[in-house]
């Protein structure tokens, strides 16, 4: 099972995912894709098996993945300040994986009906949907 991180800017959430992941699914092959060097060496820090960044990494990357999980800039092409390229949105977007999107705020996208709950209840809720698609029982390790 292949899981992908993807992150930019300074990597932070990504950071947190890869973290969280190592804690619910230990076993889980987790690669990481920054947008930049600074992100994916914080993510690779959080204990990703491999990582690579930029475009072209994407790319390549997200078509061998079972699960793309990320904040839902990633599917927004130019976001992250423009670090996010429309070629990378569109990969994320046509990848046959399975997306789980934490629906944080972007400056010219409101969500309907998603409730604005605080990074840590997202990432259970990430984290529990992921076992979930692995089959594995529901007992989220919540971050303390």
């Amino acid at each position: 099972m292949t899981i992908v991180v993807i992150d930019g800017m300074g990597g932070s959430i990504g950071h947190q995912i890869v973290t969280r992941l190592r804690e619910n699914v230990p076993e889980a092959e987790i690669v990481v894709l920054g947008t930049n060097a600074i992100a994916t060496s914080n993510m690779m820090k959080a204990g990703a098996n491999r990582g690579a960044t930029g475009e072209n990494a994407v790319k390549l990357s997200v078509n061998n993945a079972d699960i793309i999980i990320g904040s839902i800039s990633v599917v927004i092409p130019d976001s992250m300040m423009g670090e996010l390229t429309p070629g990378m949105a569109e990969a994320i977007a046509a990848s046959p994986a399975q997306k789980i999107l934490l629906p944080l705020s972007h400056p010219h996208i409101d969500l309907i009906g998603v409730t604005h709950l605080p990074l840590p209840h997202l990432m259970d809720e990430a984290m529990a949907l992921v076992r979930k698609k692995l089959g594995l029982p529901q007992e989220v390790k919540e971050d303390v």
